[in-house]
């Protein structure tokens, strides 16, 4: 611990030479706001670094390597529940990367832009509408102040035809383990042309390295933009049994396997719909959980909501709009599809206030400010609307404005099971886990989306007081429980926090064998956030004697 100490101290001395005092900060206050956690014990890093070219992270690098003191960036630390802005482990220290927050670059002809990770999906968005209104971002639900870098290294989706966000990405600036800086793609030629519309490059594909890994940190990405579509409309549907999950991802998933339907497709359960729009009703339980049947039934009805509940979008020109609309009605009219465009949303707006004036139209009110956010998401406008559902299970009064979870004592656990698209993998899924959260205590919060033409991603968590440590174990349990049923099943997480990354490893796995190998290579000081993905290298002998005997 003493030679831990002394290195830090080294290294911070050396950071003093490459940063000025107002972007160092040791303070126990900074310090411990950034080791606060959604889910599990607090991780306190050591120091708190804000650099703001890529210069300065690779001489902070560099010179954390020569210290041997571990480093871990961050974007804009909103990663909630999936291990918000600490570090992997208590004691390293965090480069916050928040302060590099540049547009560098836009071509509206060729629809990319280049940003750097402290850029923000509201920035972006409003960065767009006054220099390039005709291209759109895709947005996820993290809201406005979530970085578009930080999510697609972790391989984040969102909601429109650019949805799968790795897939919209061609090309990095990398800064390694030694300090070293590499451009990924074409991107490492001077005089490319293609680097910033052909991802491939020429050699090797490096760019999957540097997602889900700790092999370096991007410092920029080149992201394709949506161009705004000649047409546009959302599609919204319901199921009222539980069993109609099956029946409708079996009719949508042809027409998202024809290229018919190209946006992500998203299907949640009602509790999932409820956590968006209220706080758990402890008072109707009288503290009971999970929500009780009764109680669950009686809010679907009050609120309009189905046991499922779906929505998408279909974009392209009038035409094609209009044929895939007249598709989807065929398709989906046992559950009461509607599409509401632009026109349809401003009537209603419209209607609204004329029933307000007279003091009536309540109902659409509330409707309309819970569609609203939902539908501009469709279209790549970030809302700070969906973190409201992150503190479902706290017990205090809902403020009147969505808040950082972390304030308001929300305890997440994310689990994020890639399944095949087909209505009895869903079933399959939902059969394993609704048990657990049941033992457990919990409600089965569910998603399933659409995110290719062959596979949903089910977002679910596990949501709770973190005031309150008997159900904060209770939750690590639920947590422990489910990762073993869904490794054992074959419904493998695309994405965890600090808490899973371990049980995502298999011992004695060739795969993990070769990507520690790379890791070795890269980074054979283990600076740059030892266990993120990757096993620590000092967990086990080395990987290449391993292979040798």
């Amino acid at each position: 611990m003493c030679a831990q100490i002394a290195d830090t101290q080294k290294f911070l001395g050396r950071v003093a030479r490459i940063l000025p005092d107002d972007r160092i900060d040791a303070t126990e206050t900074t310090r411990q706001r950034y080791g606060r956690s959604t889910f599990g014990n607090p991780r306190v890093p050591d120091a708190i670094l804000y650099p703001v070219t890529t210069d300065e992270v690779a001489g902070i690098v560099k010179a954390a390597n020569d210290t041997n003191t571990a480093v871990h960036a961050i974007s804009r630390g909103k990663n909630w529940g999936y291990g918000d802005a600490g570090p992997v482990e208590r004691g390293q220290v965090i480069l916050d990367l928040s302060r590099m927050n540049q547009v560098l670059e836009l071509n509206r002809e060729l629809a990319y832009a280049v940003i750097q990770p402290g850029v923000s999906q509201g920035q972006l968005s409003q960065h767009l509408a006054e220099h390039a209104p005709d291209l759109w971002v895709d947005a996820t639900g993290a809201g406005v102040d979530a970085s578009l870098v930080g999510n697609t290294l972790d391989h984040g989706f969102g909601h429109t035809r650019y949805g799968d966000h790795f897939l919209s990405c061609c090309g990095m600036e990398v800064v390694l383990p030694d300090g070293r800086v590499i451009h990924t793609g074409y991107g490492h030629y001077p005089n490319a042309k293609s680097d910033k519309v052909y991802p491939y490059g020429v050699g090797p594909m490096l760019d999957g390295l540097f997602v889900q890994s700790n092999m370096g940190i991007v410092t920029r990405i080149n992201i394709w933009l949506m161009p705004k579509p000649e047409d546009f409309c959302s599609f919204v549907f319901m199921g009222h049994n539980d069993h109609d999950l099956e029946d409708i991802v079996n009719r949508l998933a042809p027409l998202r396997m024809q290229g018919l339907l190209q946006s992500a497709i998203h299907i949640g359960n009602d509790l999932r719909i409820m956590s968006a729009r209220m706080r758990y009703p402890f008072d109707q339980t009288q503290g009971i959980t999970p929500l009780p049947e009764d109680v669950r039934a009686d809010i679907r009805k009050q609120g309009m909501i189905g046991m499922w509940n779906g929505c998408g979008s279909v974009s392209g020109t009038k035409g094609t709009v209009r044929a895939v609309r007249k598709e989807l009605a065929r398709v989906l009219k046992p559950y009461n599809v509607r599409f509401i465009n632009d026109q349809r949303l401003a009537l209603a707006e419209r209607i609204q206030k004329g029933l307000a004036m007279v003091g009536a139209g309540g109902w659409l009110g509330e409707m309309l400010g819970i569609f609203k956010p939902v539908y501009g998401l469709l279209k790549g406008e970030p809302s700070n609307e969906h973190i409201r559902g992150a503190a479902w299970r706290v017990r205090d009064p809902e403020p009147e404005l969505p808040a950082d979870p972390l304030d308001v004592h929300a305890g997440i656990a994310w689990l994020s099971p890639v399944v095949p698209n087909r209505g009895e993998d869903a079933r399959q899924l939902m059969n394993l886990m609704e048990p657990v959260y049941q033992k457990h205590g919990f409600d089965s919060l569910v998603t399933f989306t659409m995110i290719t033409e062959r596979a949903m991603i089910c977002i679910t968590n596990i949501s709770f007081d973190k005031r309150i440590p008997e159900e904060c174990q209770r939750a690590q349990d639920c947590y422990e429980e489910l990762m073993k049923i869904l490794m054992e099943s074959g419904f493998i997480p695309y994405r965890s926090g600090p808490t899973g990354y371990a049980k995502l490893r298999l011992e004695g796995d060739p795969f993990w064998d070769v990507v520690n190998s790379i890791k070795q290579t890269l980074d054979p000081n283990d600076t740059i956030s030892p266990g993120r993905y990757v096993a620590p290298l000092d967990d086990k002998p080395s990987t290449q004697h391993r292979l040798a005997g």
